[in-house]
């Protein structure tokens, strides 16, 4: 099968896929569309929103629709390591056996990921980013695919755990979710007071997300967008080449070149679910706001004045 086959089955089953999603989920497009974006860039969301606003949900019901396995891990501060990547036992005949945690899955929700220690957080993060684990000396490759979608709750803050800047760079989107509009919410309501249950089919296999990923890596991209997504990372650091007067008065640290690899590879994914052959700067300024939200560091003028990471980022465009 052709690349272009396989860029015209990949619209297809990306309809299929928001349609069933749908069934469950009502609105939250922006954020369900970035999720998708992510797996099929191969990458790790952290989405961030207010109590029951459905993260659970949304995460359960792709699992469900892509045909993947699903953990969900709920961070606390007792939370060890070993809760995580597993541990060896002795066994009845006095040999060492090592138990599978629930990073052994496709898909893990790290649910509140800022409530648990350092120590447990960076055993998740190093997962992610190697796409294994090492427990007791031994090696142990993950599943592919393997995405990672974790949660945090930005009112509560006492008793949390911050995602240092350079741990929050292994995400590739920061997912903002809002509250649903009032028809939206009005719907919400009578679809989950009743006592029907909506079943969800399984649209993909992992085989087919798989080759999705390697196509989305295949797509080609012009100069131009490339140099593109480049400036737009250069412009977010404070007194560089091009970095305009809005950041220079607001931000103290800028976004680093992982993002402007995550501006391409969330660029090809968007111009491929829209069956486009190559992406544009558009397909860039799509994705660019989840993708460098949280790899800016405000200064304090920016708080004093109100100043939003999305303000800034806009004025880049």
């Amino acid at each position: 099968m052709s690349d272009v086959d396989i860029l015209k089955e990949l619209v297809l089953k990306h309809k299929d896929l928001k349609k069933e999603i749908g069934k469950v989920i009502i609105g939250q497009n922006e954020a369900i569309d970035h999720i998708l974006l992510s797996i099929l860039s191969g990458g790790h969301s952290l989405l961030i929103g207010v109590p029951g606003l459905a993260k659970t949900l949304i995460v359960h019901t792709i699992a469900e629709t892509l045909g993947l396995n699903f953990k969900r891990i709920q961070f606390t501060p007792d939370l060890m390591p070993s809760d995580i990547l597993g541990s060896e036992i002795l066994d009845e005949t006095s040999h060492f056996k090592f138990i599978k945690g629930p990073i052994f899955s496709n898909i893990i929700l790290a649910d509140e990921i800022n409530r648990t220690p350092p120590k447990t957080q960076a055993a998740l993060l190093e997962a992610m980013q190697e796409r294994s684990v090492t427990v007791a000396g031994h090696h142990h490759i993950l599943a592919e695919p393997f995405f990672v979608l974790a949660t945090q709750n930005p009112i509560e803050q006492e008793g949390t755990y911050p995602l240092p800047e350079a741990q929050l760079d292994r995400f590739m989107f920061s997912i903002q979710l809002d509250y649903p509009s009032f028809d939206e919410e009005v719907e919400v309501v009578k679809s989950t007071t009743n006592d029907e249950k909506t079943k969800i089919n399984s649209i993909l296999t992992s085989e087919e997300i798989i080759n999705f990923q390697h196509l989305v890596r295949r797509i080609p991209v012009a100069n131009n967008v490339i140099e593109y997504a480049v400036k737009l990372v250069s412009k977010t650091r404070p007194n560089s080449e091009f970095s305009p007067e809005i950041v220079n008065n607001y931000i103290d640290w800028g976004a680093g070149p992982r993002a402007s690899q995550n501006l391409i590879l969330g660029a090809k994914a968007n111009a491929a679910v829209n069956g486009k052959y190559s992406p544009d700067i558009e397909d860039v300024q799509a994705v660019a706001y989840s993708i460098l939200k949280h790899r800016i560091v405000k200064n304090y003028k920016a708080e004093a004045e109100g100043i939003s990471e999305k303000q800034i980022i806009k004025s880049l465009f």
